[in-house]
């Protein structure tokens, strides 16, 4: 048996088998084909290359030829030995700390400022963390302690090393480096450009050259910029002008992380590439500006939603993504219940009816229905949308986007729609009298409506209707039901603990005195230590049955309707939202966030 004093392949095969991670049948299955693998993993990056002229950032590192041979970990069913898990199991027997890189907690300048990038890629280094004078670098290889001796001389440098996977190390180094190499050559060439976005500076000398959005290295910044909110599942990118920097935050599962701190030359620069792109116009920076971009990540098509509005500072970027992975899901897969499930399914069976979603900004409510939509979707069905603007592009739907400079609102759409011979119509948001009666009139000339609106729950829905001007006898002829829905994050099963819920929280909840056990998630290298990891919804829906009819039809008081929805089997959404609590789907604070 190979003593593990160097990093080959045989011996970490030989390492995992002694710790238990592979059988004795599977490690001579594995060093039989790791030969081969190897060959076949570099042909497959280098057409042409040799072996022998390959650096560290070409070659196949031993942990990842051992995790593409997709090995099952030994007493398991199905669980694959991978690289993170290969490396942990490395680290422990060599006394070196693992550490997971988290891309969101690294600072720019500590990874790019202390090793030359070259330097950086040849030998799979990357620093991840400085204090009080010690930077704590990452290594692919636990035996290259002369390669950091060196460093640490040449460098002046007092240096921590630490275990990280070489994939992790290799995809920080590009995306850094590539992006801080990027900006400092773009903040180079708009050394001498001034700032007339910041209200502070507004007085000073005019004539600048503004450097083109069309410049190599905004471009790239740009680009690595993207690339990055993709591979870490972003909702929505902030690009915000501050005093003397510009700040780039990622909304996370619902949740902000400040990423990068910019220099303020290079603000406008990356905001006209943005507005390029986005076909806005670049000479206008007074007047807010919505556009798209399409682009492409991973063999699939992202839209990207992109706004602008000045501030105090400059121009303000959000530019909102939207994965038609998370935005177009099977409705039974989004966290409804049994009964609210089978109640939703049965409105959009209706022929014809009004269907409203409701939730404040950021609750899921486009998912649901543009996921409803594809399940209604079919050759024989014609589905026209009214959206301002369009979430995102859909060969299935006849997609009209609001242009009110033109004139072309969502009432003016709306009385021209039903010459289109729709069978379902789905209105972005209910905002006004016209729109709201225009919804009323397609539903009453024999259309399924689909549409949203902005109310805290699913009864406050035919108030805000009435305050609308719908009258209560067309509310009744039309309103199919109601959901109300906000999405709450999930406790990340890596780190998942139970506790028990304290006296205070039960009596809050409204819940018996019996002991309750909830769950929570502690942190890990998985959930970047937040203890989550994605959202699932939680959906209450109000089916207009006859009775809640013949009170809306009468004199509309909000309590009795409540009281006779729930009679009717109405769970709201607090409920819901502890049941997945007392479930372990989500814990007791996000309960308490999301539901008041």
């Amino acid at each position: 048996m190979p003593e593990l004093k160097k990093l080959t392949f045989e011996n970490l095969a030989h390492l995992m088998e002694r710790c238990g991670l592979l059988s004795r049948d599977q490690l001579r299955d594995v060093l039989v084909r790791g030969k081969a693998q190897e060959a076949r993993l570099f042909s497959g990056r280098h057409v042409g290359a040799t072996r022998r002229t390959g650096t560290g950032s070409e070659l196949s590192s031993p942990a990842e030829i051992l995790s593409s041979l997709h090995s099952e970990i030994k007493g398991t069913q199905g669980i694959l030995l991978t690289e993170d898990i290969i490396t942990e199991a490395l680290a422990s027997a060599t006394g070196l700390p693992y550490f997971k890189i988290d891309p969101l907690k690294l600072d720019l300048h500590v990874v790019t400022d202390h090793i030359p990038r070259p330097f950086a890629l040849k030998n799979m280094i990357v620093a991840v963390e400085e204090s009080n004078g010690v930077i704590t670098v990452a290594v692919a290889d636990p035996f290259n302690e002369a390669l950091v001796s060196e460093l640490a001389l040449a460098r002046r440098l007092e240096i921590k090393r630490v275990l990280s996977s070489k994939s992790d190390i290799l995809k920080i180094l590009r995306e850094f480096y590539g992006f801080r190499a990027s900006v400092v050559a773009a903040e180079a060439e708009a050394s001498t450009s001034i700032d007339l976005g910041n209200l502070e500076q507004f007085f000073k000398l005019k004539g600048h050259q503004e450097l083109e959005g069309t410049d190599t290295h905004v471009v790239s910044a740009v680009e690595f910029l993207l690339n990055y909110a993709f591979d870490q599942h972003a909702s929505d990118i902030h690009i915000e002008p501050k005093r003397e920097t510009s700040l780039i935050r990622f909304r996370i599962d619902g949740v902000i992380h400040n990423i990068h701190v910019i220099p303020k030359p290079l603000h406008a620069p990356i905001v006209s590439r943005i507005k390029l792109l986005s076909r806005m116009d670049l000479a206008e920076k007074r007047r807010p500006q919505d556009g798209r971009i399409k682009t492409n990540f991973n063999n699939k098509d992202i839209e990207l939603r992109v706004s602008t509005v000045p501030v105090a500072f400059g121009e303000k970027v959000v530019i909102r993504v939207f994965d038609p992975d998370i935005l177009l899901q099977d409705l039974d897969s989004m966290g409804f219940y049994p009964r609210e499930l089978a109640l939703y399914n049965s409105f959009l069976r209706r022929p014809n009816g009004i269907i409203l979603v409701t939730g404040p900004t950021g609750s899921g409510k486009t998912t649901t229905l543009y996921s409803s939509l594809r399940s209604l979707s079919s050759p024989e069905i014609n589905i026209v949308t009214v959206e301002d603007p369009i979430e995102m592009v859909m060969e299935e739907f006849n997609q009209i986007g609001v242009q009110q400079g033109i004139g072309v609102s969502f009432d003016s759409i709306l009385r021209n729609i039903l010459r289109q011979d729709p069978d379902i119509i789905m209105i972005g948001e209910i905002r006004d009298r016209a729109t709201a009666e225009s919804a009323v009139q397609a539903a009453l000339t024999g259309h399924l409506v689909l549409s949203t609106l902005h109310t805290n729950d699913s009864a406050a829905t035919i108030i805000r209707l009435l305050d609308l001007g719908v009258p209560p006898f067309l509310i009744s002829a039309t309103l199919l039901g109601v959901v109300a829905q906000r999405l709450v994050r999930k406790i990340c099963p890596q780190c998942k603990k139970s506790r028990i819920l304290t006296a205070d929280e039960s009596a809050y909840l409204q819940l018996p005195d019996a002991p309750h056990v909830v769950w929570e998630g502690e942190g890990c290298k998985e959930c970047r230590g937040t203890g989550y990891r994605g959202r699932s919804g939680l959906f209450e829906v109000l089916d207009m049955n006859d009775r809640l009819k013949a009170l809306v039809a009468g004199s509309v008081d909000l309590a009795a309707i409540v009281e006779a929805a729930r009679q009717e089997g109405l769970v709201s959404l607090r409920e819901i939202a502890i049941s997945k609590m007392l479930e372990g789907v989500t814990t007791y604070e996000e309960v308490i966030s999301m539901t008041g």
